[in-house]
């Protein structure tokens, strides 16, 4: 069965790509999520139609990641931790810590843009990517100071 997507699908095609699915995949999963659309030439020009206004608005929030992006390089946030001998954390710094020194300095980001593999548990500097757009990432210096 031929279907088109209307949204991208990892492992079967990105959004305005008319896919062969089987006919229980489509009838079962897509179509009830409203993933995809039965390929009719109708469908074919309205699913057009929206790709073309989803490209302009994503260009836009390109743009916008782009600006906030330079705003962020080279910024600087300082969090402090108690910490114990060898510069080990009590505790640990995460995302959600990040981004809430990165609001006090008047950038509202979501904290699970913030990509930490794994919490920072030892005092030093850390280079933390921020992922604005899925093109577009920023990389921010993040501190870890001993509270005095």
């Amino acid at each position: 069965m031929e279907v088109i997507l209307r949204e991208d699908i990892e492992k079967l095609g990105s959004r305005g790509e008319v896919v062969k699915v089987a006919p229980g995949y489509a009838r079962n999963f897509l179509l009830p999520k409203r993933l995809a659309v039965a390929a009719t030439e109708s469908n074919k020009k309205i699913v057009e139609q929206e790709r073309q206004a989803h490209l302009r608005k994503e260009a836009k929030l390109k743009n916008e990641a782009e600006d906030l992006s330079k705003l962020m390089t080279g910024i600087t946030v300082t969090i402090t931790q108690k910490a114990g001998e060898n510069d080990q954390l009590f505790g640990s710094v995460t995302a959600k810590d990040v981004t809430e020194a990165l609001t006090a300095k008047n950038f509202t980001i979501d904290r699970r843009k913030v990509q930490l593999d794994e919490p920072i548990r030892q005092l030093g500097e850390y280079k933390v990517p921020v992922r604005l757009h899925k093109d577009v990432t920023a990389e921010v210096t993040v501190v870890v100071a001993k509270e005095e």
